[in-house]
């Protein structure tokens, strides 16, 4: 063992393998705990609002209530989980949850719930969640090595689902017996075993060698990687997709209980436990699927698949096929948004984690939000069992969208940092010093001209995504064989920034421009301050003043 407690060697093979790993086995423990209890709520609230109405739409609305936030919020949480201790902000997530769920247990039980006031504090509660999962999902690889990250992925998808196969069980039968006020009571009592397994978590966070960005330029950071990221942005597509089209199986789950099956809360929570039974065997079988598959035919599979199971659900009459094609579709829904998952946190190195994460919760919980209220809306104009259907013809479409869209190859070290060693400076800056401009000098072989103008495009991305601006690339019109790339960062402090920033992939596609370089001196680095008149001034103490 070393001294985090860590075992020294172990193969990242198994699904169990992160579970060797003391704060990642008790924080996943108390994280299903907390899972039980969240779909206990769901269940009393769906039961809830359809006790005090008829409409489907209202019905598929507390689904939207509890994803909306992730979409709207995303983005400054991830941010704040980037900037500040990720154990602290759980922590105050947690919280908000708590006090959303124990709110809502005192109003029901005053006999003051309306619909409104249920959406209310489920948007509530799923803002606590929005705060919570960047912070929870980006520091799971401060808990386990990065070759394990997969596995951890996978088990955090288990926990949840693990919940879901046993949660709504419990959630109808505490409903059926003591109302949905005991659900609600029971929800806030289950959030408090997670709070203590990260207040007494020892968080071994690295410190940083530059100041904190201010949140506002946080984000903008954030959203600036995203969209230089070419594997990010073909994931949140699909997975935003995914979750529109997916999202009638589950936010129409309860109408399938009641209108097909003419069953009460016990049925619903017998339906959406076989959803979770079948996504714990999903996620079981999950390190399997991406030994034999590749990203892009694993995903496109469990789409074929999701689409069939909904085909399933919209044209069975009995509880048993309905239960066996909810048990194949939880399945494959784990397998795709644990793909999904990977497909991110292997996409963004650790300093944008949080955001990036946030980005694909936004686009994730945000399609599932918006498709939960479009079929409701289409199953008040022509019912559940339509409405199902068209969800299964779409599903079934949006397979082709890896002939454009095709899931990235990432390896678990390409996102690895690759600190640079700090620049000869000898004129005196301080962190606010700049604009800076940054010229490179590379001599190129006119035959190697069309090969390496093309690898420079792979360099815009990196340099934009980490906080360059104005960036191009020039070549000599009386050297051809001369190169210039130039770019501008606001202050020195961006500059060092952006150094920090470096990962092993981006120093590997450094290394090839590089090779195409040829003479007797190095490639050449120019690291100039832009100086407009009236920004040096004379003194009689100093030289200059920047």
């Amino acid at each position: 063992m070393t001294d985090s407690g860590r075992p020294q060697t172990l193969s990242a093979d198994g699904i169990t393998v992160p579970l060797h790993f003391p704060s990642f086995r008790r924080i996943w423990i108390a994280s299903l705990v907390a899972n039980v209890g969240m779909l206990i709520q769901s269940v009393g609230a769906a039961w809830a609002m359809m006790q005090m109405t008829s409409s489907a739409d209202q019905v598929a609305l507390v689904q939207t209530a509890l994803m909306l936030p992730v979409m709207l919020l995303s983005m400054l949480a991830g941010a704040v989980a980037d900037m500040y201790d990720r154990r602290a902000v759980a922590l105050v997530a947690l919280s908000i949850e708590l006090c959303g769920a124990t709110a809502l247990t005192a109003v029901d039980w005053l006999g003051f719930t309306t619909p409104n006031l249920l959406l209310s504090f489920s948007f509530l509660i799923g803002s606590g969640m929005a705060l919570m999962s960047p912070a929870w999902q980006s520091s799971v690889s401060e808990q386990v090595p990065s070759e394990a990250l997969p596995a951890a992925v996978a088990l955090n998808g288990i926990s949840y689902n693990i919940a879901r196969s046993v949660g709504p069980a419990i959630g109808g039968i505490v409903v059926a017996s003591a109302g949905a006020v005991a659900a609600f009571a029971l929800n806030a009592l289950l959030y408090l075993p997670l709070m203590a397994a990260l207040f007494f978590w020892k968080r071994m966070a690295e410190p940083s060698r530059l100041p904190p960005e201010k949140l506002s330029r946080a984000i903008v950071s954030g959203v600036r990687y995203i969209t230089n990221s070419p594997s990010i942005k073909i994931v949140l597509i699909r997975s935003m997709v995914t979750g529109v089209i997916g999202g009638a199986i589950v936010a129409l789950m309860p109408l399938v209980a009641r209108d097909l099956l003419h069953g009460g809360a016990q049925t619903y929570g017998i339906m959406v436990s076989a959803f979770g039974v079948g996504a714990v065997i999903g996620a079981l079988k999950f390190a399997e699927v991406r030994k034999r598959m590749s990203g892009e035919a694993a995903i496109r599979a469990c789409l074929l698949s999701m689409g069939g199971a909904i085909v399933a659900v919209a044209i069975s009459r009995e509880p048993m096929l309905t239960t066996g094609a909810l048990i194949l579709a939880g399945a494959v829904w784990m397998i795709a948004w644990s793909l999904f998952n990977i497909g991110v946190q292997l996409s963004a190195p650790r300093w944008v984690a949080g955001r990036a994460l946030a980005a694909y919760q936004a686009a994730s919980s945000g399609g599932i939000a918006i498709g939960s209220w479009g079929w409701g809306r289409l199953t008040d104009a022509a019912g559940v069992e339509i409405a199902l259907l068209v969800s299964a013809l779409l599903m079934l479409l949006s397979s082709l969208l890896g002939l454009w869209l095709r899931m990235p190859r990432i390896s678990s070290r390409s996102q690895e940092p690759e600190v640079l060693a700090d620049p000869e400076v000898r004129l005196p800056l301080t962190w606010r010093s700049g604009p800076l401009v940054v010229e490179i000098e590379y001599r190129v072989a006119q035959e190697n001209a069309y090969a390496f103008h093309k690898l420079m495009q792979d360099v815009q991305r990196f340099r934009q995504r980490n906080g360059v601006y104005g960036w191009s690339i020039a070549r000599d019109v009386a050297d051809p064989e001369l190169w210039t790339e130039r770019y501008h960062c606001p202050t020195w402090l961006d500059y060092q920034r952006q150094r920090n920033r470096s990962t092993r992939s981006e120093r590997a596609i450094e290394k090839q421009v590089i090779a195409f370089h040829f003479g007797s001196n190095p490639v050449r680095v120019r690291r100039m301050l832009e100086r407009p008149f009236g920004s040096v001034r004379k003194k009689d103490d100093a030289p200059t003043v920047l």
